[in-house]
């Protein structure tokens, strides 16, 4: 297999990896974890994310490998994720210091791979789930052809709504996308309640995953590569009717489009005072609504629509990628860890946690309101653009701006062309 060669421009100098001794190209041992010989005995170093994993789960990954790899032991790490690309860029430089399993959110899983910070692991995907393997994340993990990571867990986004006040406004739960849009508008004005400056829906700029889940749904892109370049897709016909419709949900069906952080970050409170009928977020949410609106049946749960009834739409998913670093000084046992972490006893313990496990074949154990619907949600979720400089280019301040200018009713076509501009000159560096 030929070695890539590292990129160049604005991300390469974020995330400046000098991997003198290892290439993505060099593959992780078989499957079977023979490697050519009996492994031996070690120490493998997991770095997971603050929040990831239960102490439960923990244990229970350390207490499955130690059983089918006597004499080896699992360490995991909990890592913070304020800085954790900068700590990633040092660690995984180096043959002393890099851990051997990495935890990378799904948007940063390109920039690290692209650099060559992650073995090739292609090898491996039919023993740890094939395609029942959430798909896009797959995709997110994926560079010319090989992968570099799977899917840990994700968390599905769907749609928290006051039943009671669907029924008082005499409004059906949509089946399409164009439906949950015309029912976020009609319940605003109907506003069942009389509640002052009351919301249909809760819908910021801020809160670009949420935007963007009802977006995909409608069919926007933001970018595509043809011809081996990325060529920006916002101001596409599809893009543009898109957001269009975003703009008159901003206008007519929320009144929290130009909200702040730091309210978006609590936002489930609108929900309990009465004062927003919908909310789109991740099935944790549930937890934070008001007990009482649940136990007198005022809260109902649906995926977000697409333009097939039946059908859920491309929402964003949040979560992440488990990858094998290129500098593991383990990566046999490391492949034996791997084969623990995508065992049925693990990934129905993350199910039970909430979580979406990266083998969506036991979604249907997910615990939480999203239970019954979470795999389905996350099987037909998207991601962004899957180019190492998205991470580094289009953090949230750009988004922010893009769907700001958006809330404020500007010319959407004019701001739309104006971002394609900025993805033409940043993805192609």
């Amino acid at each position: 297999m030929k070695y890539r060669k590292l990129w160049t421009g604005a991300a390469a100098t974020a995330v400046a990896l000098s991997l003198a001794a290892c290439s993505p190209s060099e593959s992780a041992p078989d499957a079977d974890g023979d490697a050519g010989g009996d492994v031996e005995a070690g120490t493998v170093r997991m770095w997971v994310m603050e929040g990831s994993l239960t102490d439960e789960s923990q244990e229970l990954l350390v207490e499955e490998f130690a059983a089918e790899n006597p004499g080896s032991e699992l360490k995991i790490e909990v890592q913070q994720w304020d800085g954790i690309v900068s700590k990633l860029q040092t660690a995984l430089a180096s043959k002393n210091e890099s851990p051997d399993l990495v935890e990378i959110g799904n948007t940063q899983t390109t920039t690290f791979t692209s650099v060559g910070a992650f073995a090739d692991i292609t090898d491996l995907k039919e023993s740890l789930g094939g395609e029942d393997l959430i798909p896009s994340f797959v995709e997110a993990s994926s560079v010319d052809g090989a992968i570099y990571a799977y899917p840990f867990y994700a968390g599905a986004r769907g749609v928290f709504y006051r039943v009671d006040l669907f029924e008082e406004a005499g409004i059906d739960v949509p089946e399409t996308i164009e439906e949950f849009h015309d029912a976020v508008i009609d319940l605003q004005a109907a506003n069942p309640e009389d509640v002052e400056d009351f919301s249909g829906m809760y819908l910021a700029a801020v809160d670009p995953h949420g935007v963007e889940s009802y977006l995909f749904s409608r069919g926007f892109e933001y970018a595509a590569e043809e011809g081996g370049e990325w060529v920006g897709k916002t101001s596409s016909p599809e893009s543009l009717q898109a957001l269009t419709d975003l703009q008159e949900l901003f206008t007519d069906g929320t009144t929290y489009a130009l909200d702040s952080q730091a309210g978006q970050k609590s936002f489930e409170r609108y929900f309990n005072e009465g004062t927003t009928g919908v909310l789109i977020g991740t099935g944790n949410i549930g937890t934070k609504i008001d007990e009482e609106l649940w136990d007198e049946d005022k809260v109902g749960v649906f995926a977000i629509p697409s333009e097939e009834p039946g059908v859920p739409g491309k929402t964003f998913a949040g979560g992440s990628n488990i990858a094998l670093a290129a500098n593991s000084q383990n990566p046999e046992l490391a492949t034996k860890a791997l084969e623990v972490i995508f065992a049925e006893e693990f990934q129905r313990q993350l199910a039970d946690e909430g979580w979406v496990p990266g083998n969506t074949s036991f979604g249907d154990d997910v615990s939480g309101p999203f239970g019954d619907i979470a795999a389905d949600i996350i099987s037909n979720s998207k991601l962004t653009p899957n180019s190492p400089e998205w991470g580094v280019e289009f953090a949230g301040a750009q988004l922010n701006e893009l769907f700001t200018r958006i809330a404020k009713g500007e010319d959407v076509e004019a701001v739309a062309t104006a971002f394609d501009d900025e993805i033409n000159a940043s993805l192609n560096k």
